[in-house]
């Protein structure tokens, strides 16, 4: 019993998939767009491949942008979709909540709740393991470590929980995550073992029209195996003024004879009165591994309307 839990939270994080039809696919770069103007020349910017290395292994700021939740009122948006095997909706939920402060102490108002299909359980949680830690990591609803600690994901140790090791996967990139079988060594695209499989691409733009940014992407050379990487692509947006990360996409798969996963997600900040917020998250792919049916989800979620206490 041990064993099967702890196998399903370590691919909790590999959950969603759709084919396009409810939520249209996003844009790798950012759910906003970035409109690029050009390849960009590292040298004549006085860049190198391993400082937009070093810069994402060093960020705490896109993890904390989510800490940054606590202090503010804000109104979230939540659409969620789970799919049956022919890819057709089975699940909707729809959730419009208003987060306010009453001093320190958190008030969560539904301004908007509308519920169908085989997404919750009678006692009222979630059907599907994916739903229920995509809720746990991002939106809070089950008083998640967001209110309760500064420390980086992942930061436990070899025996931090499963929980952590996923938000280590999304918040913290690019490093080894001990302790998820079969595929540890895989998240750690920048190692010396892994950098062969991956090109390297950069650009710059300009965010929700105005911000300038660089674009960089770390994408699977095409000669390489499926078997050799994890990570397809990894795509982190900078603040070309302040090397702030503003926007990560991540598309991961593997498959072998235990699992199976797909996994589109992007995530999207911007700054309110000097600190980052996330305005918004998707997620889409299905996984499958033993003694669980296969699950499929989308999710769309907007928070906006941040005003400080």
């Amino acid at each position: 019993m041990i064993k099967k839990t702890l196998l399903a939270f370590c691919f909790l994080l590999f959950a969603f998939y759709s084919q396009g039809q409810q939520i249209q696919r996003f844009n790798p770069d950012t759910i906003r767009t970035i409109v690029i103007d050009s390849p960009v020349n590292i040298r004549s910017h006085r860049l190198r491949a391993q400082d937009f290395i070093d810069a994402v292994l060093a960020d705490t700021s896109f993890y904390k942008a989510f800490q940054n939740m606590k202090r503010y009122s804000f109104t979230a948006e939540n659409r969620i979709f789970s799919y049956d095997k022919k890819n057709k909706v089975n699940g909707k939920i729809y959730r419009k909540i208003k987060h306010t402060l009453n001093g320190n102490t958190p008030k969560t108002e539904y301004l908007a709740r509308q519920d169908s299909g085989t997404v919750l359980k009678k006692n009222g949680k979630y059907q599907l393991y994916t739903v229920e830690m995509f809720d746990y990591i991002f939106t809070n609803a089950y008083n998640s470590g967001f209110t309760k600690t500064e420390g980086l994901p992942g930061s436990g140790g070899k025996n931090g929980s499963y929980k952590s090791k996923l938000k280590a996967l999304i918040f913290t990139p690019g490093r080894k995550i001990s302790g998820i079988p079969f595929i540890s060594g895989k998240t750690e695209i920048f190692g010396t073992d892994m950098r062969q499989f991956y090109n390297y691409e950069f650009a710059r733009g300009k965010y929700v029209d105005s911000i300038p940014v660089y674009r960089f992407k770390v994408i699977r050379k095409p000669s390489t195996s499926d078997d050799d990487v994890m990570i397809r692509e990894m795509t982190t947006i900078f603040d070309a003024r302040s090397f702030q990360i503003l926007g990560r996409y991540v598309d991961m798969k593997y498959s072998n004879m235990l699992f199976d996963f797909d996994v589109q997600m992007n995530i999207e900040l911007n700054n309110f009165e000097g600190e980052l917020l996330p305005t918004k998250i998707t997620y889409q792919g299905n996984w499958d591994v033993p003694f669980h049916k296969e699950e499929r989800a989308s999710f769309l979620i907007v928070q906006k309307d941040y005003k400080k206490e």
